[in-house]
């Protein structure tokens, strides 16, 4: 497994070699069938301005394998930045923000100021209760057809 280049320890614990250097990047990982999780999509593809922001949905032939073939077996916002480093949870979350700019920069770094282990442990929190408090679809989310060339199978 590689790791996440930062000179932050615990930033780097929470990284994952999830994939090789034939994914793609600058990616979010989400579970297709969560309502907060698609609601997350909607909220960043309204704030992407740049357009800079790829989706997959775990359930997706994008996120169901590892290059040695062995099933990812992910349950968790993933994201996959530039440097093809992945980031879990919290983590993925704030470097999402980041991405986005502006003003959800400014957040995403004041949400870093929070150690990750308190960070993660309220993304858990509601991660367990996400079904019951924002309910499950049937199908993974399909996008429009504006928003088709920033999904990933």
């Amino acid at each position: 497994m590689k790791s996440a280049t930062t000179s932050n320890s615990s930033e780097n614990a929470n990284a994952a070699a999830i994939g090789g250097a034939d994914r793609p990047t600058n990616v979010v990982y989400f579970d297709g069938v969560c309502g907060l999780c698609n609601r997350f999509v909607d909220f960043v593809l309204s704030r992407d301005r740049r357009g800079s922001i790829r989706f997959a949905p775990l359930q997706g032939e994008t996120a169901k394998f590892r290059p040695n073939g062995e099933a990812a077996n992910i349950s968790t916002v993933v994201w996959s930045d530039a440097s093809g480093h992945e980031f879990l949870r919290s983590a993925a979350a704030v470097r999402v923000l980041w991405q986005l700019g502006g003003v959800w920069w400014l957040i995403g770094w004041l949400l870093w100021l929070i150690p990750l282990p308190l960070r993660d442990l309220g993304y858990r929190v509601i991660a367990v209760n996400r079904y019951r408090l924002f309910g499950k679809k049937e199908t993974c989310r399909l996008p429009t057809p504006a928003e088709r060339a920033r999904f990933l199978p």
